[in-house]
């Protein structure tokens, strides 16, 4: 099969999947991003060498307890985000480091837990507002990350000139990066007034911050994930998804953002 073509139907298939279970169920959700952060473990564990048996059990236990088994304490919770953060913070500067090309034992684990495992947990909280469940919320913070990965791309074809990060993203510019900023954005105005079917300036300003956000830490967290697999000497991180690779490769944008979209929901009382 053409290798376009393969990758098309990929795409279609996993937007149908993800968007199905967002919107059927909270537990399809669960169940959908269960699956998905058991592959991410996996595949994690693949580019860092390191065994997957004690990751995966580490993994499934903590994600059960505060999804399916609805654990809620919210100072454990707001600890566990410091953790994400702290985390988040390392990896960044992991990403700017020029001689970092391995990692101790404890930066593997490090990072499996508060790089993959509990932003996967932070992405279920996400839709999770004063409210109860809102599959919009979620579903509107993939829209925006689609839209800046499209329009990152277009633009930095188009009038692309400027390197973003070539050491370890050749092909990502500056424009691009604003271009998918701006599109993101106007994303997110969008999102609020006709998808959120809020009247309310403070929402559209709330998406507004959001998209900033996706688009900031979404496009951090796609380099760091580029920068494993370039230590790694890897294209992939895993085969999955034909002709997306694997799951980190798709998901590497929310993976980095949903803990700072958490945090921003949680400054502004949201959850």
């Amino acid at each position: 099969m053409n290798e376009s073509l393969t990758r098309l139907l990929s795409g279609i298939v996993y937007i149908f999947l993800l968007i199905f279970a967002i919107s059927f169920t909270t537990n399809s959700f669960f169940l959908l991003f269960g699956v998905f952060m058991v592959i991410a473990i996996y595949e994690f564990c693949n580019l860092v060498q390191i065994s997957k048996i004690v990751p995966l059990a580490i993994g499934a236990t903590i994600y059960y307890f505060f999804t399916f088994g609805g654990l809620e304490h919210s100072t454990l919770i707001l600890s566990l985000l410091a953790i994400t953060i702290i985390c988040s913070i390392k990896a960044m500067l992991f990403l700017f480091s020029k001689h970092t090309t391995s990692y101790t034992l404890f930066d593997k684990f490090f990072y499996l837990i508060g790089y993959i495992i509990l932003s996967f947990l932070f992405i279920t909280k996400i839709p999770f507002g004063i409210k109860g469940y809102n599959p919009k919320i979620i579903l509107g913070i993939f829209i925006l990350i689609w839209t800046n990965d499209t329009f990152a791309y277009i633009v930095g074809k188009s009038i692309g000139k400027n390197k973003l990060f070539e050491r370890i993203s050749p092909k990502k510019t500056i424009e691009g990066f604003v271009g998918g900023l701006l599109f993101s954005i106007l994303a997110g105005i969008i999102i609020s007034k006709f998808y959120i079917n809020s009247s309310q300036t403070y929402t559209m300003y709330l998406w507004i911050g959001i998209a900033v956000i996706v688009s900031i830490f979404g496009t951090i967290g796609d380099l760091i994930e580029s920068k494993f697999k370039r230590v790694a000497n890897v294209k992939d991180s895993g085969k999955i998804m034909p002709g997306h690779g694997g799951v980190l490769d798709r998901l590497d944008s929310i993976i980095f953002a949903a803990p700072f979209v958490y945090l921003l929901f949680q400054i502004l009382n949201l959850i």
